[in-house]
């Protein structure tokens, strides 16, 4: 199992999270976060904004999924401007439902 962690534009996360519903992945955590990239933030005029919003949409699933879901993401939050966002993949090694003390997915 794989964590998929997507750091998104926010007018871009309806989306994002919408595409990945048809494909049949459901359950994920949406955050509304704030940071920067290598641009260090943006300049407008004479405003210097050095923290960005962002969303982040945190989702585990299987590792024969996680090409499709990288594949889901890229299409539905790309722009082709600085700042679409960065995929972050990672291993989950246990997952536990508190609910029914059950292991796995």
């Amino acid at each position: 199992m794989q964590m998929v962690r997507a750091i998104i534009r926010p007018e871009m996360a309806k989306k994002t999270v919408d595409d990945l519903d048809a494909a049949g992945y459901v359950a994920l955590t949406k955050l509304d976060v704030i940071g920067r990239g290598k641009q260090k933030g943006i300049q407008l005029e004479n405003i210097y904004y050095d923290e960005i919003p962002k969303t982040m949409l945190m989702l585990v699933a299987e590792d024969e999924s996680i090409d499709q879901i990288v594949d889901i993401i890229n299409e539905a939050a790309y722009t082709g401007n600085f700042g679409d966002g960065k995929i972050f993949i990672s291993p989950v090694e246990e997952i536990y439902t508190v609910r029914t003390r059950s292991k796995g997915l």
